[in-house]
C-alpha cells in the first residue's frame, strides 16, 4: 500500500532504532498522525503480538481473544476521549498502511487486554465458568523510588522490573517517545500499538517521573467510569506536579488496573506512594526517604476490603519476602543510592526466607521459570515460566534530559531459553511456538533519544 504525501510527511518526522532488544521509537504531532507514525513503524511486531495474546488468551482463560475484546469496545470504547480515539485510530491507519489490517475495535480490545481479562471478567467470570477464573496468582513487578538522605547526591533514583508470562514479556520491549501536540513530552516503556506504558515506567517533560507495582488479588472493577490506560496516559501527559497527577488519574476511577504507584518531582525532589483502589486511596509522600513496591499496599482498608490473601506477613510468598528484601536493600544502602546500587537492586536474587541467594519467586529479580516450590507448594506451579523481564532505571538528572536506562530480557541478565525450558518442563508445552526466548543482554542507556548509548554493564 503506497502513501499518501501527508503520510509520508509523517513518517520523514518519525523514527525507529533497534538495540539490545529494545526499539526505540520515536513519534509526535497531532493525535491521528502519531498514532499513524506509531502503528505503521511497529506493524510486524504489533502483529506477532496479536498472534501469541490470541492462542494464549484461548489456553488461559478457555475464552477467546475476541470474546475479551468485544467487551473491551463495548465498555471502553465511548469512555476514551477525543485526543486518545483519534490516536488510536492512527495506530490503526499506520497498522493498516504497513500491510496489516487494523481497526479501531483490535486497537482499542489490545490497549485493553489486561484491564477487562484480570479486573473486568473475575467480576463476571461465575456467568461463563463453574468456578470463576481460574488464573495462578502471580505476583507482578518490583519497584522503589529514593530521595534526599537516601541517595548519593540528594536527588531522585527510581527503578523498576516487570513481572510477566514470558510469552507475554517479550513484546515489552518498545520505548516510546512521545511528544504530543499537546501537553507534556513522555518517554515511556510500552508495548507494540499501546497509546500508554502499561508496563509503568514513565518519565515526562513536566520533570515527573512514574512507575507502580500492580496491587495482589484486587477484586473490583466499576464499568461505568474510565479506564486506567487512559487515566494514567492522561495525568502523565497533562500533570505538572504530583498532585496534579494523583487528582488526574482518580478521576473517574474504575479500578482497573489498581496499583501502588510510585511518583517523583524532580522539581521539588519530593516522592510519593499512591496505592489506588476502586474504593480506598492513600497518598504517602516526602522529600528525604524512599518507597518500594512489591505488590502489596500499605493501606490496611485496600489490603483486607478490596484485596484477597496474598502472604502480606508471610516470606514463603513473594510479596511478604520481597516486603524484607526492599527493607534491608533500602535501609541498609541508605545514602548510598546512584544508578549502579539502583540496577543492582533491581537484579537482587536473595531469597529472605532461605536466607541466601536463591533465584525464586521470592526475589526482587523474580525467577518463578527456575522455582520447583519445595517450600510453598500450592502456589502457582513449578518452573511455569514467568518472571522478571525487563529492568528500567532514572536518576533526576537523566529525567531532567529526558533519559533512561534499560535492560531487555532480564533484571540480573539471565537469559532464557524457550526451547530448552520446553524439554525440561514439558508441562508447559501448550506454549510452544508462543515462547519466545530472551538472550542475555546490557544495561543500555537511552540518551534523549538523540543516541541510543550502550554503555558497560554499571553491575560488573
Amino acid at each position: 500500500m503506497s502513501l499518501t504525501a501527508e503520510q509520508e510527511k509523517w513518517i520523514a518526522t518519525s523514527s525507529r532504532e533497534e538495540v539490545n532488544g529494545w526499539i526505540y521509537l520515536r513519534v509526535g504531532g497531532e493525535p491521528f498522525a502519531r498514532g499513524f507514525q506509531h502503528g505503521f513503524h511497529i506493524a510486524d511486531e504489533w502483529n506477532e503480538a496479536r498472534r501469541v495474546y490470541s492462542a494464549m488468551t484461548f489456553q488461559e482463560y478457555g475464552l477467546t481473544y475476541e470474546f475479551f475484546q468485544e467487551n473491551a469496545v463495548r465498555l471502553h470504547k465511548s469512555k476514551l476521549g477525543d485526543e486518545i480515539t483519534a490516536e488510536m485510530e492512527g495506530i490503526a491507519a499506520g497498522l493498516t498502511a504497513a500491510g496489516v489490517p487494523a481497526t479501531l475495535d483490535d486497537v482499542i480490545g489490545w490497549n485493553a487486554w489486561m484491564e477487562i481479562t484480570g479486573y473486568w471478567y473475575p467480576t463476571v467470570a461465575d456467568q461463563y465458568a463453574k468456578a470463576g477464573p481460574k488464573q495462578p496468582r502471580h505476583s507482578h513487578c518490583s519497584a522503589f523510588i529514593a530521595t534526599g538522605s537516601a541517595t548519593t547526591d540528594g536527588k531522585i533514583v527510581v527503578g523498576h522490573t516487570s513481572f510477566d508470562e514470558f510469552w507475554a514479556g517479550a513484546f515489552f520491549n518498545v520505548i516510546l517517545d512521545l511528544t504530543p501536540s499537546d501537553g507534556h513530552r513522555m518517554v515511556m516503556q510500552s508495548i507494540p500499538g499501546y497509546v500508554g506504558s502499561f508496563t509503568d515506567f514513565w518519565i515526562s517533560s513536566a520533570g515527573l517521573v512514574v512507575t507502580e507495582t500492580t496491587i495482589g488479588a484486587f477484586r473490583g472493577y466499576d464499568e461505568t467510569r474510565v479506564p486506567e490506560y487512559v487515566r494514567s496516559r492522561k495525568a502523565t501527559q497533562y500533570a505538572t506536579s504530583i498532585d496534579e497527577w494523583v487528582a488526574m488519574l482518580n478521576q473517574d476511577n474504575n479500578g482497573g488496573y489498581a496499583n501502588s504507584w510510585l511518583v517523583g518531582d524532580i522539581n521539588t525532589g519530593e516522592i510519593a506512594r499512591y496505592d489506588e483502589g476502586l474504593v480506598y486511596q492513600n497518598l504517602e509522600r516526602t522529600t528525604d526517604g524512599s518507597f518500594y513496591g512489591d505488590n502489596a499496599p500499605a493501606d490496611p482498608r485496600i489490603m483486607h476490603l478490596e484485596s484477597g490473601g496474598y502472604g502480606y506477613n508471610d516470606i514463603r510468598w513473594p510479596t511478604g519476602a520481597r516486603r524484607v528484601r526492599w527493607v534491608q536493600l533500602l535501609d541498609g544502602y541508605h545514602g548510598e543510592i546512584d544508578a549502579q546500587r539502583g540496577q543492582a537492586f533491581l537484579g537482587d536474587t536473595f531469597d529472605p526466607y532461605l536466607g541466601y541467594n536463591n533465584p525464586s519467586m521470592r526475589t526482587i529479580c523474580s525467577h518463578y521459570d527456575a522455582d520447583p516450590l519445595y517450600h510453598f507448594a500450592g502456589h502457582d506451579e513449578p518452573y511455569v515460566p514467568f518472571g522478571s523481564v525487563d529492568g528500567k532505571l532514572a536518576t533526576a538528572d537523566d529525567i531532567a534530559k529526558m533519559s533512561m536506562w534499560g535492560r531487555f530480557g532480564r533484571a540480573d541478565g539471565i537469559a532464557f531459553d524457550a526451547h530448552e525450558h520446553l524439554r525440561q518442563h514439558p508441562q508447559f508445552n501448550w506454549q510452544a511456538g508462543y515462547l519466545h526466548s530472551r538472550p542475555s543482554q546490557p544495561w543500555t542507556y537511552f540518551d534523549n533519544g538523540a543516541t541510543v548509548t550502550e554503555r558497560p554493564d554499571p553491575q560488573e
